[in-house]
C-alpha cells in the first residue's frame, strides 16, 4: 500500500477529530471510556486510556509518510536519534533507533525538510504520540546528493577529513603532479598560471578520464602511481566545473581514499569555487578553482625575489645597527668605571707590593744586622773565654794523664802533672 505525504497538522487535526469528535468513542476502542453524565460508569485509570489510545492509533497508521522541518535534533549517548518535525501550525516527536540510523541515506540535522515514513506510536510515560522512522529523505535532494551525504558522513567518521591529518604543504616544490584530463581546461590553466609565476618548476601530468564510468578508477590509480613514482613534491588532483553528474568520479569512496593514503600533500582542486566534492573534504588543501590551485602551490618568483631583496637589505640593516649598538656598548665598557676597576685594583696591588718589598728589605736589613751584632758579641764572649786569651792573663793549665785537673787533691804527692803556660809547657813532679 503506498501511502501519501501527511502534513503534521493534517495529521494531527485527523487525529484529533478520530479522538474528540467522535459521537461514541467506543466505536473506534470497542469500549465506552467516559461519560459525564450517567453516575454508574466507572472512571478508567490514565494507563488504561493511554493503553487504548496506543493500540488504536498504531494500529491505524502502521506505515505513513510524512512531511516537515526537522528541529530539536540530538543524538543520544545510546546511539539513538531524537527530534522534532514541526511546519506553521504543528509538530510531531520523532525517533529514529540506532539500528536503523546506521542503514538510513541521511541522517537528520536541525533545519532540514525532510519526507519520513514510519509507524505512530505512543510513548506511554509521557503520553504523547510520535512517529518511529523507517526512512527519511531530505526533500528536494536526488539520490546522487543522498550519497554524497551519506559517504561524507561516513569518512568523516573515519576520521578523513581531521585538520590533524592533513599533511602541510612544501614552500618551495620544484617538483609538481597534475592528475586530470589532457584535453581539458584545467591543465592548460594550471600550466598557464605556473609558467607566469615560476617558469622552471617540473609539471609532471597523469592523464586520466574525469567524468564517466572508470574515470573514478583511473583518478585514483594515478595518485597511487605518482606515490610511487616518489619524485613528486605536491600533488594537484582536479577538473573544470560542471554538474553533479559530471564532478561525481570525484565524489567517489575510492578516489577518497587514495588521496587519504598518498604521503604527497594533496590539492583538490575540482570545479568552481561553489562546487564542493569529497576530494575536497579529504584533501590537504582545497582549492576553489584548478587556477586558484596553481597559485596556492607556489609563490610568485617576482615576489620571492622582492622578499628576498628586502631580506637582504633588512639584515644588511639590522648587522649595521647591531654592530653600531654594540661598538658603543663597548666603548661605554671601556670608559667605564667596573671596565677600570680591575686595572685600578692591580695598580693599588702593585703600589702594595713596592711597600711589601720596602718593608722586607727593612726588615731584612735589621734582622741581618742585629744577627751580625749579635755573632759579633758572641765572637767576642767567646774569645773573651778563651783559653788562650785565659793563659795570656796569666792563668795556667794543669793536666794529669792528659786530664785537666781542677783541684789539689787531685794531685797525690810525688806525681807527674804537666803545666801549660801561654807560651809553652813543663812537666812538674809535686811536692807537699
Amino acid at each position: 500500500m503506498k501511502w501519501p505525504n501527511i502534513p503534521i497538522a493534517r495529521l494531527r487535526t485527523k487525529l484529533k477529530t478520530l479522538i474528540v469528535e467522535s459521537d461514541s468513542i467506543s466505536s473506534y476502542f470497542g469500549v465506552m471510556l467516559f461519560d459525564l453524565q450517567p453516575s454508574d460508569r466507572r472512571p478508567y485509570s490514565v494507563t488504561e486510556i493511554t493503553r487504548m489510545v496506543k493500540q488504536s492509533l498504531e494500529s491505524a497508521y502502521p506505515n505513513v509518510w510524512v512531511v516537515g522541518e526537522v528541529s530539536n535534533c540530538r543524538r543520544h549517548s545510546s546511539g539513538h536519534w531524537y527530534f522534532t518535525l514541526k511546519d506553521e501550525n504543528a509538530q510531531l516527536a520523532a525517533v529514529l533507533w540506532r539500528s536503523r540510523a546506521a542503514i538510513v541515506s541521511v541522517l537528520p540535522e536541525d533545519g532540514m525538510k525532510a519526507q519520513v515514513r514510519g509507524a505512530l506510536t505512543v510513548y506511554a510515560p509521557r503520553g504523547v504520540y510520535q512517529i518511529e522512522v523507517l526512512q527519511l529523505l531530505p526533500v528536494g535532494l536526488g539520490e546522487l546528493q543522498v550519497a554524497f551525504e551519506k559517504l561524507k558522513r561516513k569518512l568523516a567518521a573515519e576520521g578523513l577529513f581531521d585538520q590533524s591529518r592533513k599533511k602541510p604543504l612544501p614552500q618551495f616544490p620544484q617538483r609538481i603532479g597534475l592528475v586530470t584530463s589532457p584535453t581539458g581546461a584545467a591543465i592548460q590553466d594550471v600550466r598557464s598560471v605556473l609558467s607566469r609565476r615560476f617558469p622552471s618548476l617540473e609539471v609532471i601530468v597523469a592523464p586520466v578520464r574525469v567524468q564517466g564510468p572508470g574515470a573514478a578508477d583511473e583518478i585514483a590509480g594515478a595518485i597511487r602511481d605518482m606515490n610511487a613514482f616518489g619524485g613528486v613534491d605536491v600533488l594537484i588532483v582536479g577538473r573544470g566545473g560542471g554538474s553533479l553528474e559530471d564532478l561525481w568520479a570525484f565524489n567517489e569512496e575510492i578516489v577518497a581514499r587514495a588521496i587519504a593514503e598518498s604521503d604527497i600533500p594533496v590539492i583538490s582542486a575540482v570545479g568552481h569555487e561553489i562546487d564542493y566534492s569529497i576530494a575536497d573534504f579529504v584533501a590537504d588543501l582545497r582549492a576553489p578553482t584548478p587556477s586558484a590551485a596553481a597559485e596556492l602551490v607556489i609563490r610568485d618568483r617576482t615576489e620571492l625575489v622582492d622578499i628576498l631583496s628586502n631580506i637582504c637589505y633588512t639584515l644588511k640593516e639590522r648587522i649595521q645597527d647591531r654592530i653600531d649598538f654594540l661598538g658603543d656598548r663597548i666603548q661605554r665598557l671601556i670608559t667605564s668605571y667596573t671596565f677600570n676597576r680591575p686595572r685600578d685594583l692591580l695598580r693599588q696591588y702593585v703600589q702594595r707590593l713596592d711597600e711589601l718589598d720596602r718593608s722586607l728589605l727593612l726588615s731584612t736589613g735589621h734582622a741581618l744586622e742585629s744577627a751580625v751584632n749579635r755573632h759579633i758579641s758572641l765572637h767576642q764572649q767567646l774569645e773573651a773565654l778563651s783559653p788562650q786569651n785565659v793563659l795570656r792573663r796569666g792563668y795556667a793549665l794543669v793536666r794529669k794523664d792528659g786530664r785537666i785537673v781542677t783541684r789539689a787533691r787531685e794531685l797525690g804527692e810525688g806525681e807527674g802533672a804537666e803545666i801549660q803556660f801561654l807560651d809553652d809547657r813543663v812537666k812538674v813532679r809535686v811536692g807537699r
